[in-house]
């Protein structure tokens, strides 16, 4: 059984943003993102980049990604700042066997080297910095054995589809689930809504992010010491264009030698 190694590194003396309750209703609230046409090529994806290696994810949750990885022979490790989100996935089949370092993915440090460090679903955006955003990138290619990558999922800021004067975009609608961004533009936020209906009850969750262009990404690549090597509209391999509402980037740690 693996066992979780706990580093508190955040420093900030803040409360944890994703609690006990977020972490129980997490898969279902987000059920949208585990459906076959989302989770496989996200799988399938990073198995290929990670060319039989170990890999790490950060902010690795319930394990939405990690476990399917696992499920293919791929050896996952992970970090998480939550422990109700770690204790989730603990309670997965096959989530006790997925090694978890505690703490923040800008800071700590997952024992070994890695072929593939991988962030999804936006994650990059909970950290509220362009300084802690740097410092991720960094720690991802302290964690990289040379050659190996680093992939992240955002979205791209939706600023061209807001009405003149509005500030907020619906980011999916469902039938137990309503999702939409409010955008701060003069500071470079974003609060993410999160609506869910259970029965006659509601639950409201909100978040913060720090929204980022993919050039100020690929410049702090740059500053860790990576190279882009991909990117795409989707997990799919679909162009990334001016009409993409996200984007799905590699950056590579340069072989030894160079």
């Amino acid at each position: 059984m693996a066992q979780d190694e706990e580093h508190d590194t955040r420093g900030t003396g803040e409360p944890e943003p994703w609690g006990e309750r977020v972490a129980r209703s997490y898969d279902e609230s987000s059920a949208f993102m585990f459906a076959p046409e989302v989770l496989e090529p996200t799988v399938a994806f990073l198995a290929e980049r990670a060319e039989g290696g170990r890999v790490l994810e950060f902010a690795i949750g319930t394990g939405r990604v990690a476990l399917p990885l696992r499920e293919r022979g791929v050896d996952v490790a992970g970090i998480e700042l939550s422990a109700h989100m770690a204790r989730e996935l603990r309670r997965k089949p096959g989530g006790d066997a997925v090694a978890v370092t505690r703490g923040d993915m800008a800071r700590v440090r997952a024992p070994g080297e890695f072929a593939l460090v991988y962030l999804v679903y936006n994650t990059i955006g909970n950290l509220l910095t362009q300084d802690e955003q740097v410092e991720c990138f960094r720690n991802a290619a302290r964690h990289l054995r040379p050659g190996g990558r680093f992939v992240i999922e955002v979205g791209v800021p939706e600023l061209r589809r807001l009405p003149p004067g509005e500030t907020a975009r619906p980011f999916h609608v469902g039938e137990h689930h309503v999702g939409f961004d409010t955008y701060d533009l003069a500071h470079q936020r974003l609060v993410s809504h999160h609506y869910r209906l259970d029965g006659d009850r509601a639950e409201v969750f909100r978040t913060s992010q720090r929204f980022v262009w993919p050039a100020e990404l690929d410049l702090m690549a740059r500053l860790a010491g990576l190279e882009r090597t991909e990117r795409w509209g989707g997990w799919n391999g679909e162009p990334f264009t001016a009409e993409s509402r996200k984007h799905v980037s590699v950056w590579r740690k340069p072989p030894s030698g160079r």
